[in-house]
């Protein structure tokens, strides 16, 4: 298919974009998106910098590793992908970065966890608020946008699996090999971050994904308020594909078939176009991960025209051992297609 491509235009105003999700994927995308947000210096938003307000809305529910015990010991939220977020749109990556990410391989109590979730947790307690520590930490990364949880509420995903079983916990719920049929919350109702609906109403581009489908992108809009929000966007609402499958989540799953998930979650509407990539793994690559029980994702596009998505694809592959998504291309690409005065109009 071919790539569809409009020239950005001079912008009356700076575009706010916002992205929800977590994990490896989040991060990713604001590293490269970090580079078109407007700093402190620049006048006003031109076409080599037109984010004037980048928002990362960061999902709570990760009970595994160094995050996971942080919240069993000391009842603080998870810090791992909010940390990750961090360190994705901080300044400085080289060396408050590694600071953050540093992660402690001996002393008992302390092997296993990150420096930056252990300051995150100290922070939460001495602030008593978890949002307050979240903003303080960010102003010592000096990061280029805002971080914001989904919820400030102890929430923890619930699966039920296609044969009926229900799994309790994040981990549990990757760790299965049964497919899943749907995902909840418990408990099921909770508010909604204030500060995460403003974002999303104000939002000129909404992002969901790359990320793990069912614990990192799902999590986020089982949130009815912040679902109804994107709902209600007037935004250009945009899924970016993850490039593989994940084995106890999206094992065999197309495009489309994540799509459909979405919408088997959502009652209105979120997505009206999808990016993806269109480069394929290197036999090498594949034949691994294809041994861990993962493959690319396959691209179905008369399924996906069917559903009534706008796709767009590119080269977004990246390959150095493990399989990612390339920050610059994927950001670039989202500044040419969505970034221009005629998406920039509400």
């Amino acid at each position: 298919m071919k790539k569809i491509t409009s020239k950005p235009k001079p912008l009356s105003r700076g575009f706010r974009v916002v992205a929800l999700g977590g994990g490896t994927g989040l991060s990713t995308l604001l590293r490269g998106l970090k580079e078109y947000v407007v700093r402190r210096s620049d006048e006003h938003p031109n076409t080599h910098r037109p984010i004037s307000e980048l928002t990362a809305i960061v999902t709570v529910t990760d009970d595994g590793g160094s995050s996971g015990r942080l919240r069993r010991e000391n009842r603080v939220l998870p810090p791992g992908d909010i940390r990750n977020c961090m360190v994705a749109l901080s300044k400085d990556e080289a060396l408050l970065g590694r600071l953050f990410q540093y992660r402690f391989h001996a002393g008992r109590g302390l092997i296993g966890h990150n420096f930056g979730n252990l300051f995150l947790a100290a922070l939460t307690h001495v602030t008593g608020d978890f949002a307050e520590a979240i903003r303080v930490s960010s102003k010592v990364l000096a990061i280029r946008g805002r971080i914001f949880p989904s919820t400030l509420s102890n929430v923890h995903l619930v699966g039920k699996l296609v044969n009926g079983r229900t799994v309790r916990g994040e981990t549990n719920i990757t760790a299965s090999r049964t497919p899943i049929e749907k995902v909840s919350l418990s408990p099921r109702r909770v508010a909604p971050f204030p500060a995460v609906i403003d974002a999303i109403r104000e939002a000129d581009l909404i992002l969901l994904g790359p990320g793990s489908l069912y614990t990192s992108i799902l999590p986020n809009l089982l949130i009815p308020e912040i679902a109804a929000a994107i709902a209600k966007s007037a935004a250009r609402r945009v899924y970016i594909a993850n490039l593989m499958t994940q084995p106890g989540e999206t094992a065999a799953y197309s495009l489309a078939d994540h799509l459909r998930a979405i919408r088997r979650h959502t009652p209105r509407s979120v997505v009206d176009w999808v990016v993806a990539n269109r480069r394929p793994v290197s036999p090498e690559v594949a034949k691994r991960y294809r041994r861990q029980g993962a493959e690319q994702v396959m691209i179905d596009l008369p399924e996906l025209q069917k559903l009534g998505y706008r796709v767009v694809l590119d080269n977004l592959l990246e390959e150095h051992g493990v399989i990612r998504h390339n920050p610059r291309r994927l950001a670039r690409l989202l500044v040419e297609e969505f970034f221009s005065s005629s998406s920039h109009s509400r």
